[in-house]
């Protein structure tokens, strides 16, 4: 069984791989229709919208993980 820090990281490889591919199309100029311009930068704002999404989750994991057991409650302004 794939557990599920292996498929986070094969999932990010693969959006990596399909944005640099889809970025070397359009600057290369082998884009020969506005339509299908449109449509490459369509996909690259969805993966990278996926991207964005991932590293968001990972980051409040590790924030959740940071923070456990450690909150501690100063008062700053005490009453009297």
């Amino acid at each position: 069984m794939v557990d599920a820090e292996r498929v986070i990281y094969q999932l990010r490889r693969a959006l990596d791989k399909r944005l640099k591919s889809l970025s070397v199309s359009v600057t290369s100029g082998g884009v020969d229709k506005m339509e299908t311009y449109k449509y490459i930068i369509g996909q690259i704002n969805a993966l990278e919208s996926v991207r964005q999404e991932i590293s968001n989750l990972l980051n409040e994991k590790e924030l959740e993980n940071e923070t456990d057991g450690t909150v501690v409650d100063i008062q700053r302004n005490p009453k009297a």
